[in-house]
């Protein structure tokens, strides 16, 4: 047996790539499962290769002492009530983005993971991508120089094809074009651009296509940040377009730029009339069994062994993003009137 004893929350099409992911770290394995469907522990364990315990109420697994993390991969808007109750339950949580759907269950999630002394860990696994972790050893080795423009922008229609569709068409869920996906893109561009964020303006919008009709709130936004460094950039978030995934990088410097994969370096001296490229896996699927859930969840579990805050995206660090999420959407609620963080109630 490995060292932590994972249940999980929910059992959906998150949790068989979190499960997969769990079980493949050095230190831990999903031992429990609790789903509002009754399941066959047989049946589970067969498929995920280790015993696994079903529960159909919370309380009971939450109050196993033998169960060290909760995985918490339901509904968006079930996030707060389950997160906070493990936390007081004194479990460590890993949380699927969205956090929760309004900044002030965040803020709530946050406080009762400090108040517990639990650690936190949520699932904006795009940080520990190859994309973006060599984008970010490519910036502070400082090939870039000083970074003045960002844009970092989410490309993915989630239509009828696409297995949360059935409720991410809901405002209750889904939330916005920002929180339901595209959070993915701003936390890449706030981990690359390093500075905290002093205001954002924010315009949404929906597409005319019958494909993407049953939304109940806007499918696009463009957010302009500026940040308290002097830095600007952009994020876009666009759930209703009809074309193939693209996570768009596209950072500006002192010393050179990125785009992608492709970057320039006056620092290396190579042409600037051509681009360099860097030999990374991109971001190009947004199906949860192609992301770097394994990579996030060692980092977390490392953390828990040594004690501290696991680095990128810790509660604390994720609070920050989800921060400027919901000032975006505030803006784009008032028609693009600039939002300052520091303003947020």
């Amino acid at each position: 047996m490995k060292k932590y004893n994972v249940g999980v929350i929910g059992y959906g099409w998150a949790a068989g790539a979190h499960i997969a992911a769990i079980n493949a770290t050095t230190q831990a394995q999903v031992t429990a499962v609790y789903s509002s469907r009754p399941l066959d522990d047989a049946e589970l364990s067969a498929k995920h290769g280790s015993p696994i315990k079903s529960y159909q109420n919370l309380d009971e697994m939450l109050n196993d002492p033998d169960i060290h993390v909760v995985d918490i991969t339901s509904y968006p808007s079930q996030h707060r009530n389950q997160a906070v109750a493990a936390a007081n339950a004194k479990k460590h949580v890993i949380l699927e983005k969205p956090m929760a759907n309004s900044l002030q269950e965040v803020r709530e999630i946050a406080a009762a993971v400090k108040a517990n002394g639990v650690k936190g860990c949520v699932c904006f696994e795009c940080r520990f991508s190859g994309q973006m972790l060599s984008t970010k050893a490519v910036i502070e080795e400082g090939l870039l120089g000083s970074l003045h423009y960002g844009e970092v922008d989410y490309y993915h229609g989630i239509g009828p094809w696409y297995g949360q569709f059935r409720w991410n068409v809901g405002k209750k869920d889904g939330g916005s074009a920002l929180l339901t996906a595209g959070c993915h893109a701003l936390d890449a561009l706030l981990m690359c651009m390093g500075s905290e964020v002093e205001s954002v303006s924010s315009f949404s919008t929906k597409s005319a296509s019958d494909i993407f009709k049953p939304y109940e709130y806007n499918t696009s936004s463009v957010t302009i940040l500026n940040f308290k460094n002097g830095a600007v950039g952009k994020c876009a978030a666009i759930v209703d377009c009809l074309q193939p995934y693209y996570f768009h990088t596209h950072l500006v410097g002192s010393h050179g730029s990125l785009l992608d994969n492709k970057f320039h370096s006056s620092k290396l001296g190579t042409d600037k009339s051509k681009w360099s490229e860097l030999s990374m896996k991109m971001l190009d699927s947004g199906d949860v069994s192609d992301h770097p859930y394994e990579t996030q969840f060692q980092a977390f579990f490392d953390a828990l062994d040594a004690g501290t805050d696991m680095p990128l995206t810790s509660i604390a660090e994720s609070l920050r993003t989800f921060e400027v999420v919901f000032a975006a959407d505030k803006s784009a609620e008032q028609g693009g009137k600039p939002v300052k963080i520091a303003d947020l109630a």
